[in-house]
C-alpha cells in the first residue's frame, strides 16, 4: 500500500536527492518512515538551522538543491535563518516541513503557525500540498524554481493526514529534463565590445554569480583571452585564478582599500555576476566610471549601482561570444597593471609577523600554507572574514565559503561539514569566531557521528570581535561585547573529538597539519590579536585614503 508519504520520497529520489538534512517531529513520522526504506539517507542534526545551512551549502557547492526537513511551528521556524542564509546568498534549496492535520482539526490551534505565509518573503516559492496527486508536479516545479536563475530556496508544507493518506491509482513522477540559458544577444555583446575596446583602463569585477559551477570555465577564458587586469568580490573569489599575474585583489570594504586604487583608475568596470545582494564592492557615483553588467539576469538597479550597459544570458558562452568580439584588439587592456604590485605587496605586509597572540594576516598566511590549491575552507561571520577575503589567495572556485549577503553568524560549522560530506578526499576547514561557533557548536556532534574529516579553527577573544570593532571606531565606550569560554580543549573532546590550543605563533601550522594527518574532527584553538583591526583597517588606510568601517552581522 503506497502513502503520500512513499510518493514524495519517491518525487525526491527522482530528483536524485541522496540526502536529507534535519530534525523530524511528531507530524512528519510518516515521511520519515518513507526514508526509512529509501536511497535517501536522513541525516539527523541538533538544531533545525544549521540543517538549512547544510541543505544551502550543498547547493552552493553542487548547484543542485540541498533538501532539509522540520517538523511544524518552532521546527520550521528554526529554517528560518536557514532560508534568508540561502535566498540572499542565491544558493537552490528545499524545505520540507510538517504540519497539524488540514482535513480534521482535533488538536485545535496546538502548535499552529501559518509557515507557507511566513516563508514567503524568504523564499522563491512556498506551498503547502493538499493532495496526494499533487505531489510529483509539485516537487518537481519546487526543484525547477529552486535551481533555476536566480537560484534559492523553495518550501512544501506536508501536513501529517496528507501524509498518511493512501494514494489511489498511480501517480506518475514527472521527470526532470535539462533548461539551457540562452546566450546574450547578439546587440548586448557588440554594444559592451565597443565600450570595452574604446576604454583606455579597463577592469573586471568578478560577483557572486560568477561563482555558479558552470560559469567559472568561460570566465577564465575571457580573462585569459582579453588580458583585461581583474578584481573580485568577497563571495567572487575563486572564480579565476588569484594566483593570476592579472588578479589585481579583493574588496574586502566598499572603498578605500588598497584595490581601490585600481577601482577609481578605471574609466570601464566589466562588473560579472554582480549580485546587488553582496556588500557593494565599490560605490557608483558622479564621475566615475562607466560600468557593463554581465551576468544570468538583468542588473537590480540601485543607488550605489546603476549600470551603463547589460550583457544577460549564459555567462560562460556569453563571454566566449564577447570575447570573440575582443581577443588581439585590445592595445589598453593592461594600463592599470602597474598598481598590481604595489597594491597586493601592502596587502600581504606583516604576514609572517611572529608576535603572539597570532594576528590575523599571520593566521591567514599560515592557513594558506597548510591548505592545498583544493582544499576548502569555511569561514563563519567574524572580524577574521575581512582579513581572508583581503589576503587569502584562491585559485579554485568555491575553495572560500564566505557570506556576503545575509552575513550570518552560526554558518561555519555547518557549511564546513557539508563541504566534507561532498568532498570527503579534500581539506577542509571551518575557521569560526568564539561567538559564531557557540551559536551552533551543538553539531560537533554530529560531524563525529557521521565520520567527518573536518578541523575547525576557532579564534578566540572572548568577544563579538566585529561589533566591539565598529564600537571602537565609533567612539562608543567598550560596552556590552564580551562573555566568557568554556575550556575549548575539553568541550571538544566530551563530544568525542580532538581538542588542540595553540601557545605560540610558531605551532599553528605544526597543529594544524597533525589534525589534518590524523584524520576525524579536530577543534584547534588560537587566541587572536585584534589590535590589527584599527592599525591596518582604520589608522594605515586613513594615511593612504580615509576608510570608512564596515558593520558586523
Amino acid at each position: 500500500m503506497t502513502k503520500a508519504s512513499d510518493l514524495l520520497v519517491a518525487a525526491l529520489e527522482n530528483e536524485g536527492v541522496d540526502r536529507i538534512f534535519g530534525v523530524p517531529g511528531e507530524e512528519n513520522l510518516d515521511v520519515v518512515e518513507s526514508l526509512r526504506t529509501s536511497r535517501i539517507e536522513l541525516v539527523l542534526t541538533r538544531h533545525e538551522q544549521p540543517a538549512a545551512f547544510m541543505a544551502a551549502t550543498h547547493g552552493r557547492l553542487t548547484g543542485r538543491p540541498g533538501v532539509c526537513l522540520s517538523t511544524l511551528g518552532p521546527g520550521a521556524l528554526n529554517l528560518v535563518t536557514g532560508a534568508a542564509y540561502a535566498h540572499l546568498g542565491a544558493m537552490p534549496m528545499v524545505m520540507i516541513t510538517g504540519q497539524k492535520g488540514i482535513l480534521s482539526s482535533r488538536q485545535a490551534r496546538f502548535q499552529i503557525v501559518d509557515i507557507v505565509a511566513t516563508m514567503r518573503p524568504l523564499t522563491k516559492l512556498t506551498r503547502q500540498i493538499v493532495s496526494p496527486a499533487t505531489i510529483p508536479p509539485l516537487v518537481r516545479d519546487a526543484f525547477r524554481v529552486a535551481q533555476e536563475e536566480r537560484p534559492g530556496p523553495v518550501h512544501l508544507e506536508l501536513p501529517e493526514d496528507i501524509a498518511a493518506e493512501t494514494v489511489a491509482g498511480p501517480s506518475p513522477l514527472v521527470p526532470p529534463h535539462p533548461i539551457e540559458i540562452p546566450v546574450a544577444h547578439r546587440a548586448s555583446l557588440d554594444r559592451a565590445a565597443e565600450m570595452i575596446l574604446a576604454a583606455e583602463r579597463p577592469l573586471v569585477m568578478l560577483g557572486a554569480a560568477a561563482s555558479r559551477p558552470r560559469a567559472t570555465a568561460g570566465l577564465a577564458g575571457f580573462v585569459r583571452r582579453t588580458r583585461i587586469p581583474f578584481f573580485t568580490t568577497q563571495m567572487g573569489k575563486g572564480t579565476v585564478a588569484g594566483g593570476s599575474n592579472l588578479y589585481m585583489g579583493t574588496a574586502a570594504l566598499s572603498e578605500r582599500d588598497y584595490v581601490h586604487e585600481a577601482i577609481e583608475r578605471a574609466d570601464l568596470i566589466i562588473a560579472i555576476g554582480h549580485d546587488t545582494i553582496e556588500k557593494p564592492p565599490f560605490i557608483m557615483g558622479p564621475g566615475g566610471p562607466k560600468v557593463i553588467h554581465v551576468s544570468y539576469t538583468p542588473a537590480q538597479v540601485e543607488q550605489v549601482y546603476f549600470p551603463h550597459a547589460e550583457v544577460i544570458g549564459d555567462v560562460g558562452p556569453s563571454l566566449e561570444l564577447l570575447a570573440d568580439r575582443l581577443e588581439g584588439r585590445l592595445r589598453r587592456a593592461g594600463a592599470l597593471l602597474p598598481l598590481r604590485e604595489g597594491i597586493l605587496g601592502r596587502i600581504a605586509d606583516r604576514a609572517t609577523e611572529e608576535r603572539f597572540p597570532v594576528t590575523p594576516q599571520r593566521l591567514v598566511h599560515d592557513v594558506r600554507q597548510v591548505i592545498p590549491e583544493d582544499g576548502i575552507v569555511a569561514l563563519d561571520n567574524g572580524m577574521y572574514k575581512i582579513w581572508f577575503a583581503r589576503n587569502y589567495r584562491t585559485t579554485v572556485a568555491n575553495t572560500l565559503l564566505l557570506d556576503n549577503a545575509l552575513a550570518t553568524m552560526g554558518a561555519g560549522l555547518p557549511s564546513a561539514m557539508m563541504a566534507a560530506m561532498l568532498h570527503p578526499d579534500r581539506r577542509v576547514l571551518a575557521v569560526c569566531g568564539d561567538g559564531g561557533f557557540m551559536m551552533n557548536s551543538q553539531e560537533m556532534e554530529t560531524a563525529v557521528r557521521l565520520g567527518l574529516n573536518l578541523v575547525v579553527l576557532l579564534l578566540e577573544d572572548g568577544a563579538y570581535g566585529m561589533i566591539r570593532w565598529k564600537q571602537s571606531v565609533d567612539r562608543f565606550p567598550d560596552f556590552g561585547m564580551t562573555f566568557g569560554n568554556p575550556d575549548f580543549v575539553r568541550y571538544a573532546e566530551a563530544y568525542g573529538a580532538t581538542g588542540h590550543r595553540v601557545g605560540a605563533t610558531g605551532e599553528l601550522i605544526p597543529v594544524l597539519e597533525t589534525a589534518f594527518r590524523a584524520g576525524g574532527v579536530h577543534l584547534v584553538t588560537v587566541p587572536i590579536d585584534y589590535t590589527e583591526n584599527k592599525r591596518v583597517l582604520v589608522d594605515e588606510l586613513a594615511a593612504h585614503l580615509p576608510v570608512v568601517a564596515e558593520p558586523g552581522r
